[in-house]
Formats: structure tokens, C-alpha cells, sequence
């Protein structure tokens, strides 16, 4: 995803080349494969939600490839393109999500469009998780073992408690209710520093635990 985009003026005259003979839906191809990442990353990122800036690019798409025979080359192309992302997403966050059904047409630039806004939810969901894993890095090395073995793992308390017990040490079946009942109270102050340090970073607190 951080692959260079390619040069505006190269795009702008490979498109232009395509108009001139009424090729306009290898054109848009054309424009999503230079452009269509960063523009999708964008609507996410302004919107600040994958969902709503995965639904603006698709209208997005569509608005492109009706627009593309009537671009007047007033600014570059690109710069166009960014505009008319930005005027999807408006519409968009007008509009209910219930409301929202985008149907692209059979084109095979409809494909691509739909490949890169997957292709951008995936990227943001690893961006997510790599935020988290941070996140969590803040944590003691204890505090982070008994989350993974919670969270991650979903191990019993008790099997925790065992983990959790030094070297060589045995305890009893008392001593384990208790361990496993102080590790079940560590936990929830674990989650709470952790929703803490999810909303500083602005992220969503539910995510915070991976």
C-alpha cells in the first residue's frame, strides 16, 4: 500500500489518449490502479470509519466513470479526483447506512474498485492491529502475558494461575482459587489501562484488546 503513485501528468495523458477514443471505462481502470488506494485510505481516514469511506469510494467509482468524459483539465487530474472524492463522502455521510446500496456496474473497472476498497479495509485492519500490539508493548511484560493468555488464548483462571506461578513453585487448591481470583481482578485493571490508552490514541476502546 505505500507503493509511489504514479505521476499525475503520465495518468492524465495515458486517460486523455483512451478518451479520444471512447474508451472511457479502460480509462477509469486506469485512474483506480494509479490512484484508487490513496484515495480510498483517504475517505477512511477522513471519515474516520472504514465502513463510511469504504461506501464513499464506491460512489466514488461510479462518479468517476460518469465524470471522466466530461473532465475540462481545469486542474490535473488527480487533484479533480480528490474533489470528487471528497463531494462523494459528503453525500455519503448524508446519507443513512441503512440507505446505502452502491450498485456498481458490470465494467470491469467496477472490479477493481471493488478490489481496492478490500484491499483498504484489510490495510486498515492491520494498521489497527499494529496500533493495538503498541499499545499493548505499554504493558508490564506480566500484564501483557495475562492478557494474551485471556484474550488471545482464552485460558481458564485457574490455568493462568499456573502459568502464572513462579518456577518450581506448587500451590495448593486454595492458594489457586485465590491466585486465579487476584488474576481475574489484575485483569480488569488491565482492560481498563488499556481502553484508557485506546481513546487516548483514538482509537475505538473495544478494540484495545485485539
Amino acid at each position: 500500500m505505500s507503493t509511489p503513485a504514479p505521476a499525475s501528468t503520465a495518468v492524465d495523458d495515458e486517460v486523455r489518449a483512451l478518451g479520444a477514443r471512447g474508451r472511457w471505462d479502460d480509462a477509469t481502470s486506469v485512474v483506480l490502479r494509479a490512484w484508487g488506494d490513496e484515495l480510498a485510505q483517504y475517505l477512511a481516514a477522513v471519515a474516520r470509519s472504514p465502513t463510511d469511506g469504504g461506501d464513499a469510494f464506491a460512489v466514488f467509482a461510479v462518479d468517476l466513470w460518469r465524470g471522466l468524459p466530461g473532465f475540462r483539465g481545469d486542474a490535473s487530474l488527480r487533484t479533480w479526483c480528490y474533489r470528487l472524492a471528497r463531494h462523494a463522502l459528503a453525500r455519503t455521510l448524508r446519507t443513512p447506512a441503512r440507505r446505502r446500496q452502491v450498485a456498481l456496474p458490470s465494467h470491469a473497472w467496477a472490479d477493481l474498485a471493488a478490489e481496492v476498497r478490500s484491499r483498504t479495509a484489510t490495510y486498515l485492519l492491520t494498521e489497527v492491529k499494529d496500533q493495538v500490539r503498541a499499545l499493548r508493548d505499554r504493558l508490564t511484560p506480566d500484564d501483557q502475558a495475562i492478557l494474551v493468555l485471556r484474550v488471545d488464548r482464552d485460558l481458564p483462571w485457574r490455568d493462568i494461575a499456573r502459568i502464572m506461578a513462579d518456577e518450581g513453585e506448587t500451590l495448593t487448591e486454595p492458594e489457586l482459587v485465590r491466585r486465579a481470583a487476584a488474576l481475574r481482578k489484575r485483569f480488569e485493571r488491565i482492560k481498563d489501562e488499556l481502553r484508557a490508552l485506546a481513546q487516548a490514541a483514538g482509537l475505538g476502546s473495544a478494540s484495545a484488546l485485539g
